[in-house]
């Protein structure tokens, strides 16, 4: 791993470890969040995945004001450190434990 990739990646760990604190006060179910990148074009190879106990807690998020609660929070987060995520909702994918 290059040095500049190391930096992204300690960025994207930070970033993500703010939003999955901030998300699991708030939401039952919710588990943690993880992701996958391509460093040669990052931002835009983001995938984000959180994690939820079982689909009827993905249900609920997605069915209620969760949904945009989480690409809020993640589009904040990033901002904050000077990642524009320009599709932030089509990044986001959720899964079960």
């Amino acid at each position: 791993m290059r040095k500049s990739d190391k930096k992204v990646s300690n960025l994207i760990r930070e970033v993500l470890t703010e939003v999955c604190e901030d998300t699991l006060k708030g939401y039952d179910g919710f588990l943690w969040v993880t992701h996958t990148v391509n460093f040669s074009s990052f931002p835009q190879s983001l995938k984000i995945v959180c994690v939820f106990e079982t689909n009827q807690d993905i249900t609920n998020i997605l069915t209620g004001e969760g949904q945009r609660f989480i690409s809020t929070t993640i589009q904040k987060a990033f901002n904050k450190v000077g990642v524009q995520l320009k599709n932030v909702s089509k990044q986001i994918s959720y899964e079960t434990h």
